[in-house]
């Protein structure tokens, strides 16, 4: 990755922007595949089952991007289990930016609600086949 960033300077600028690259070249035709169809998330209920996620939460983060670009939602961040699906994940996955994820994030702890996961789960399920964002 390293080595990539360095020969790209606009994938760089994309990593350290969003932390995530659209075009990543060490993702292979399979797992394009699973991404674009969210079925790499699916070990992540083995998280849920041992009690480590929820099925609706925030996005796991690294500490690195908790430093970077939460400040003082980060506090709040981890006062919550991190989910498989959530409120980034039905309003735009990756189409957004980080700062717009880490809104909904703060949005989607301050506000979480039964009714609320009930509602993500079900637009989860159009998010998946509609394939939108996912890369």
């Amino acid at each position: 990755l390293q080595k990539y960033l360095a020969e790209n300077p606009a994938a760089r600028e994309e990593w350290e922007r969003d932390f995530k690259l659209k075009d990543d070249p060490r993702v292979t035709p399979i797992g394009k595949v699973l991404r674009r169809t969210s079925l790499d998330e699916l070990p992540q209920i083995f998280n849920v089952l041992r009690g480590e996620m929820s099925l609706v939460g925030p996005r796991p983060v690294i500490q690195e991007e908790l430093d970077k670009y939460y400040g003082e939602t980060a506090k709040l961040y981890c006062t919550v289990k991190p989910g498989i699906t959530g409120l980034w994940q039905v309003s735009g996955r990756s189409d957004t930016t980080y700062d717009e994820r880490v809104a909904m994030d703060r949005e989607y702890i301050q506000s979480r609600s039964f009714f609320g996961d009930v509602i993500i789960l079900f637009k989860t399920i159009k998010v998946v086949l509609s394939g939108g964002g996912a890369y």
